[in-house]
């Protein structure tokens, strides 16, 4: 059987632009839902006027729609204004069935969590996954500003990524775009395979060898990302050697791709200076050009700009 959209004979949307409802000079709320903080801010003309940050109540479907539903009160008390609600998420809503789907917070799988937010909040909500929210902020005024094709990369508790062209987010039928992080680390070797297992249900993909979890399994020692990041050890060494290769790897792979002009890195792991030098220069060996023009930069506003995307949602 046809998908929907090809059986109404009408195509999908290549790009996700809301349209403006509210005046510029709104209040906006975003939130930004992490695997291990949920983090609220309130923008008026794009300057930040609040902010507010809670561990996420991680497992607990209720506890996650009751924190965001304080973290908007808690703006609007301290603000005495109502604003909209725009929320990243580390997944995306099925256009099939609305229902969260591809969340590394598994909790929020299967439920209808905009619509359920917008009953608690009494009013609509946008929803958007948490790695389109920080690539549209930094395309937007931050280090992708000015480019053409901006890649946006979250490397934190999962691995996201989101495409902007000329300043729109790119969308299609899956709502999946960007979703390198479940695809399979290319060029592994043998002790690379077949992979640790992902919550996804299979094995080998980036996001287990990328993201912060990723790191601290392979090198095995019990320290945090940040420690390994820190250390001049031999282990840890030895573990960001390889975390820089499969990372120069990864983004190879986009780059055969999408061709983008700049690639920005956020989420936690992107604040290692190390990955700016090393990774553009490994990343000759895969990318099939004999030169590789494509910029890979930090994020103009660090742990913001998830959450300031958010708010741009409206």
């Amino acid at each position: 059987m046809a998908p929907a959209w090809q059986a109404d004979a009408k195509p999908p949307e290549l790009w996700h632009t809301p349209a403006m409802t509210s005046s510029p000079s709104a209040l906006r709320i975003g939130i930004d839902l992490g695997g291990t903080k949920t983090e609220a801010i309130a923008l008026r003309d794009g300057v930040e006027l609040a902010r507010r940050r809670v561990a996420t109540d991680r497992g607990s479907y209720d506890g996650t729609v009751r924190a965001i539903k304080a973290l908007v009160e808690g703006l609007e008390s301290e603000l005495a204004a109502t604003g909209s609600v725009g929320i990243g998420i580390p997944g995306t809503i099925s256009p099939r069935t609305g229902l969260v789907k591809n969340a590394n917070s598994t909790w929020l799988i299967g439920k209808p969590f905009d619509r359920d937010l917008a009953a608690a909040l009494a009013r609509p909500v946008r929803m958007a996954n948490d790695a389109d929210c920080f690539a549209l902020s930094e395309a937007s005024d931050g280090a992708g500003a000015g480019f053409a094709t901006v890649f946006g990369v979250i490397l934190g508790t999962g691995v996201g990524g989101g495409i902007v062209v000329h300043g729109r987010l790119m969308a299609g039928p899956n709502a999946i775009a960007g979703e390198w992080g479940h695809n399979p680390l290319p060029w592994p070797d043998d002790a690379e395979r077949p992979g640790p297992r992902c919550y996804c249900g299979r094995q080998g993909c980036i996001e287990t060898f990328l993201s912060g979890p990723g790191l601290a399994r392979d090198h095995g020692g019990g320290l945090s990302p940040e420690a390994i990041s820190a250390s001049a050890g031999t282990a840890e060494l030895a573990a960001l050697e390889r975390y820089h290769q499969r990372l120069a790897r990864a983004l190879a792979s986009v780059i055969n791709v999408i061709d983008p002009h700049v690639i920005v890195l956020g989420g936690g792991l992107s604040k290692m200076e190390s990955l700016y030098r090393t990774v553009p220069r490994l990343w000759n060996r895969w990318v099939f050009s004999d030169h590789v023009e494509t910029l890979l930069r930090p994020p103009v506003h660090g742990d913001s700009s998830g959450v300031r995307g958010a708010a741009w949602l409206w």
